[in-house]
């Protein structure tokens, strides 16, 4: 099956998500990516949500998994959820192997369906990966899988989940990495009211902007963390973070960032790329 169906138990009647994103893990837990441990940082980060006591009814997780493509960043990776005890979810990012992660991440209790639905809400995972390449692009076919679930369904709001924010940032150097076909990809969601929120990761920083009566958000990484509107390359100071939403039945949604504080991950901020 294709479609997962979450039982809400929410007293309040709401639907609440946790948005981890951009992990970059290596398969060896040393790795470092511009100078941060990125398995170290993503730990501390679930320890963090764990002591905040929220509730969550699942996590997404919006791509960039592993760094190095390998099975054991994967391997890694559903290991350290565990923590969470909640279904978890995905999108292949442009650092990731889409296809093996399709193919193993289920055996490691991580869920491969592509539909989430969970009451009056229906989540749709699409792949804007290019293999190899920073840039991404959604397919005709992936845009189609989208149009057949909401025309499925079409009593329940939509959210669109993808790698690359369809959107500029207004950084130079990033905006050269965007959704190439985004264009086409917001002209096609335009079509379809239900569609409320596209939630991606990618730009390493914080996003929450309304167009043609729908909601863009991206997220921190859970690792390093790219200065906003910048001209060439630069890193960001701030903490690791994540994203929590919650989604009522009327359509709404509400959502906060959280970070590790400042200092206890510092990139090397001499590098001029990644």
């Amino acid at each position: 099956m294709d479609t997962y169906d979450l039982q809400i138990k929410s007293a309040e009647g709401q639907l609440s998500v946790l948005q981890l994103t951009d992990p970059h893990l290596f398969a060896e837990e040393s790795g470092t990516l511009l100078g941060v441990h990125t398995a170290q940082s993503f730990k501390a980060v679930l320890e963090s949500i764990l002591n905040q006591n929220l509730h969550f009814d699942c996590v997404i997780v919006s791509g960039d998994i592993s760094q190095d493509y390998s099975v054991s960043s994967y391997q890694r990776f559903a290991h350290a959820v565990s923590v969470l005890e909640r279904p978890v979810f995905f999108v292949p990012g442009n650092h990731d192997d889409g296809p093996l992660m399709y193919r193993i991440l289920s055996d490691y209790g991580v869920n491969t369906q592509r539909c989430l639905i969970a009451d009056k809400w229906q989540f749709v995972f699409l792949n804007s990966e290019v293999y190899s390449v920073p840039h991404g692009w959604v397919e005709r076919h992936e845009l189609n899988y989208l149009r057949d679930r909401i025309e499925e369904r079409p009593d329940l709001n939509t959210v669109v989940v993808v790698h690359h924010l369809p959107r500029h940032v207004n950084s130079r150097w990033l905006d050269t990495q965007t959704m190439h076909n985004q264009d086409e990809f917001n002209s096609f969601i335009c079509n379809f009211p239900q569609v409320k929120l596209v939630l991606s990761g990618h730009v390493h920083q914080e996003y929450d902007q309304i167009f043609n009566n729908i909601r863009y958000i991206a997220s921190p990484s859970t690792s390093i963390q790219f200065e906003p509107y910048s001209h060439d390359f630069a890193l960001d100071l701030k903490g690791p973070g994540w994203r929590y939403l919650q989604f009522d039945w009327s359509g709404n949604i509400n959502t906060q960032v959280f970070r590790l504080p400042e200092g206890r991950f510092i990139p090397d901020t001499s590098f001029t790329g990644y």
